[in-house]
């Protein structure tokens, strides 16, 4: 393994960041990132070869171990999730069942096919008997009927797991028996494709970057909980855990049941929520043309906060409301279409203010790139050097790395059960959206804005961000670990 292409989720070159690019002065490298980031998680960002490389050590070792061909080692370690050696331990135990699992031979043993009739089973030609084959089962086919066999499954997508053609055979074709007989070049090179994907799904330390057309694959040890991992080709932030992209504090269970019914209600959403909504006070109707939900009217300059139309004056700095859905103490007595009622009122609290958030990020991509064009028209005409607005750009991304966080409170928040804990996640999900709308718009008129003031707010922004993760994220991956999720 090359060394350049060990990565603890390290800074990026150029000047193309995500939600949670970082470039950290030489100063803080000695500072312990597993301490001051809770979502510090040690992975590896590994090129195609390198992979290659990894798999084939196990590979060679098995088979130079129990003296048996790469194939059949290929086999084994899929079935055993690349543990090369607890297959040797179990084999030094009791080696048929090591085989059996491995599905290299059958459960039961079985009458051994008889090819000297020279009639194959499947398309009743009579061809010579050096022209039959069989796996460790014993099933003998002609070479064309298993040469059409292959390239069907192969055709289909599969790999690792083609299985014997007798009936409720499960024993599997190795890769040399495969490619003895396919002969078209398209379709081994497939099959060999098929057969590195599968090797990779099936080891517990890797998986595939899911950004599109990325051939960089990460390598982590731990697969528990919300693990944010950062692709070195495109980019992308996915959790390793589950290959969604990352989502922390909420758990990847969680996820995956608030993006399903996302999937399912998102038509009623976003019926129910309009793109456009009346100032509160002069009724003029007001489209968001930014990231920020501290709304200004242009006709009556009335300040009130989008998400919930109120105020902007008494959202306060305690205590940030409109992040805070209210059930009605009432709900248990009422009747089943009242309750339902409740529930989508419920989720459509929730669901707006996720979808708001992701509006939100994409809107502050805009101004990202505005903001790096105004510093580079700056630097051309001789009005400072790019070190003297860096602090422009990074308020601009820091926004986005806690606007990012913030939304993925909202699933979690939903999923949560009524009592201590959710009142003070929902008081430091107040506090941390606060302090980034008071952000946002400093950022939005960042030229404008009191250096000193603007990173006072990053820094305090910042700060609410981490205090959350650090309660909540260590709490969920805890849950996690327990429930063996």
């Amino acid at each position: 393994m090359s060394a350049e292409s060990d990565m603890e989720y390290s800074d990026n070159d150029g000047d193309d960041y995500d939600y949670y690019g970082e470039q950290d002065d030489c100063d803080m490298e000695a500072v312990d990132r597993s301490k001051s980031d809770p979502e510090y998680f040690v992975f590896s960002c590994l090129r195609v070869e390198e992979v290659e490389k990894l798999l084939n050590e196990s590979i060679e070792l098995l088979s130079n171990s129990l003296q048996i061909t790469p194939s059949l080692a290929k086999v084994m370690l899929h079935a055993y999730e690349w543990n090369a050696q607890e297959i040797l331990k179990k084999y030094q135990e009791n080696a048929n069942e090591v085989l059996v699992y491995s599905r290299v031979k059958p459960s039961l043993p079985l009458v051994q096919g008889n090819c000297s009739q020279s009639v194959c089973a499947v398309c009743a030609s009579t061809p010579p008997i050096n022209k039959y084959s069989a796996l460790a089962c014993k099933h003998y086919f002609c070479d064309d009927c298993w040469a059409m066999h292959f390239e069907v499954q192969i055709m289909q997508g599969v790999s690792n797991t083609i299985q014997c053609m007798a009936q409720d055979c499960e024993v599997r074709a190795p890769e040399d028996f495969v490619l003895s007989h396919v002969a078209k070049p398209a379709i081994r090179e497939r099959y060999q494709q098929f057969m590195f994907k599968d090797h990779v799904k099936s080891h517990p330390q890797l998986r595939f970057c899911p950004g599109p057309n990325c051939q960089w694959i990460y390598q982590a040890w731990v697969r528990v909980g919300a693990r944010r991992v950062e692709c070195r080709g495109c980019e992308l932030l996915t959790c390793f855990s589950c290959g969604a992209p990352h989502h922390a504090p909420t758990d990847c269970p969680t996820i995956r049941r608030w993006l399903t019914k996302c999937a399912d209600d998102s038509e009623t959403a976003n019926y129910i929520s309009a793109h456009t909504k009346d100032c509160p006070k002069c009724q003029i109707c007001i489209e968001k043309n930014g990231g920020c939900n501290h709304m200004q009217c242009g006709a009556c300059r009335h300040d009130f906060c989008w998400v919930c139309l109120g105020d902007w004056k008494n959202h306060g700095s305690e205590y940030y409301e409109c992040s805070r859905y209210k059930e009605d103490p009432n709900l248990g007595n009422d009747n089943q279409h009242a309750q339902a009622r409740e529930a989508l009122k419920k989720y459509l609290h929730y669901y707006e203010r996720w979808e708001n958030h992701a509006r939100s990020l994409k809107l502050e991509e805009q101004t990202l790139a505005s903001l790096k064009s105004r510093i580079n028209q700056k630097v051309m005409a001789g009005e400072g050097t790019w070190i003297d607005w860096q602090y422009l750009w990074d308020s601009a991304r820091l926004l986005k790395r806690c606007r990012y966080t913030l939304q993925y409170t909202y699933p979690f928040a939903y999923y949560m059960e009524n009592g201590p804990r959710k009142e003070l996640f929902e008081y430091q999900q107040a506090q941390l959206e606060a302090e980034i709308e008071n952000l946002s718009w400093k950022v939005e008129r960042a030229e404008t804005t009191d250096r000193g003031d603007l990173e006072n707010q990053m820094d305090i922004a910042e700060k609410r961000r981490t205090t959350l993760l650090k309660d909540f994220l260590e709490f969920n991956t805890n849950s996690a670990s327990s429930s063996k999720v």
